[in-house]
């Protein structure tokens, strides 16, 4: 996060002690980081505690009432922030805010600020369903500045299952991430994204396959800074760790994943989505061959074969070339080693892509399975950008950057 400045309210809920976590990670990756506790919030966490996660002192309504500050406590942090949560957004704070009420330091901050404001909800699953606070939140949700994150569906405090629960802190750490990158831009609005992202698998026999090392963690942080920015996503997936699943928002936020082992799969499913498509990113590393025959059962290790004929899977991004319409966007990804430049300018050329990004995958924290990358962007009119390493979710803005400014030379 850098130097950036993050401020955070923390509502009176049980959730409360999940943004420990992100207070500590903020500033452990040098963001400036203050904090807003609600009388609420401090039966369940202690301003001496995010005091300490956050280095500096935490503000509750006793400082707001005291006029030791010079200027106005809620103007001067109103005004220093650059992006602003609230986690956990009980629904009391919920009802304040839809109403413009100001009662406390929190909610008279918010009034005062101007900068992105994420809302991470926490509540009842009963509570949260009552058509009041689904009210306030609609008419919340609908305002500019607004960003939401969660809530998830799970087992919640009260020991009840279903919506209510706070997003996880990886989550609202990544949606920070892209509103310090944005602004709060909300540019790919109106946009379908099809992407692709993970490995495939080519099975020899139910237990045996031909892959690759790709997670799928850059066609993830793909679809969530997409869903950042307004898009809606598919995304379509080889194998992937669940863990990495859950951080995507789901279907009522945008994004919709669809599970393809295999190579043959995951082009059925590409070109079954691309006629809806504004955007096509092909993140995925796809099989080059399979096995000529594929075995229903476990073969015996004594009649595994000594030579393995390997036959050709399509070549999904070719396809996809052929079959896109003109105003559709075909952006491809290139891990090489070596010489990344001239194969991916090839590559570009020979599948009719728009642009693509290749990956020095022999270079340190870049390429398969890491949580950083690095790239040199690369589009059919001959610009080249170089990304620098940093996070894979950078990577995707710098990416969509890069593409936007193709369609309307004048973004930034």
């Amino acid at each position: 996060m850098g130097h950036s400045r993050v401020l955070i309210g923390v509502g009176g809920g049980i959730a409360a002690y999940k943004v420990c976590e992100v207070v500590s990670s903020l500033a452990k990756a040098g963001a400036d980081v203050r904090v807003i506790l609600t009388e609420g919030a401090q039966r369940f966490v202690t301003p001496l505690t995010l005091a300490t996660l956050s280095r500096h002192a935490a503000y509750t309504d006793v400082d707001f009432w005291q006029a030791s500050h010079g200027r106005p406590l809620h103007i001067d942090l109103g005004e220093w922030a650059e992006v602003f949560l609230i986690a956990p957004l009980t629904a009391n704070t919920l009802a304040k805010l839809a109403h413009g009420l100001a009662d406390n330091l929190l909610t008279n901050t918010v009034l005062a600020s101007t900068c992105p404001l994420l809302l991470a909800p926490a509540m009842n699953t009963d509570m949260w369903e009552q058509p009041t606070v689904q009210r306030n939140w609609a008419q919340l949700s609908a305002q500019a500045r607004i960003h939401t994150v969660g809530p998830g569906e799970g087992l919640l405090a009260c020991d009840r299952t279903g919506a209510g629960r706070m997003a996880e802190p990886t989550e609202i750490l990544s949606h920070l991430e892209s509103l310090r990158y944005t602004h709060g831009r909300r540019d790919l609005g109106g946009k379908h994204l099809l992407i692709s992202a993970g490995s495939t698998r080519e099975f020899l026999d139910p237990v045996r396959f031909i892959g690759n090392p790709s997670t799928g963690k850059m066609g993830v942080a793909l679809a969530l800074a997409a869903q950042h920015r307004g898009a809606t996503v598919t995304l379509v997936h080889g194998p992937m760790e669940p863990s990495l699943l859950r951080s995507l928002p789901g279907i009522r936020h945008g994004v919709r994943a669809i599970a393809t082992p295999t190579a043959d799969t995951m082009q059925q499913q590409l070109i079954a989505h691309l006629p809806q498509a504004n955007w096509v990113v092909m993140a995925a590393a796809v099989a080059d061959v399979k096995p000529t025959t594929c075995y229903s059962t476990k073969l015996p290790k004594a009649d595994l074969p000594s030579q393995l004929p390997l036959s050709p899977v399509p070549d999904i991004v070719a396809e996809l070339g052929r079959q896109r319409q003109p105003q559709q966007r075909l952006i491809g990804f290139a891990a090489q080693t070596g010489d990344i430049v001239s194969p991916a300018l090839d590559k570009l050329k020979h599948k009719g892509l728009d642009a693509i990004a290749a990956n020095p995958i022999d270079q340190p924290a870049s390429g398969f399975g890491t949580d950083t990358n690095q790239a040199i962007l690369l589009d059919r009119q001959g610009r080249r950008r170089e990304v620098a390493p940093g996070s894979k979710l950078a990577m995707a803005h710098q990416l969509y950057d890069f593409v936007l400014e193709m369609e309307d030379p004048s973004e930034t």
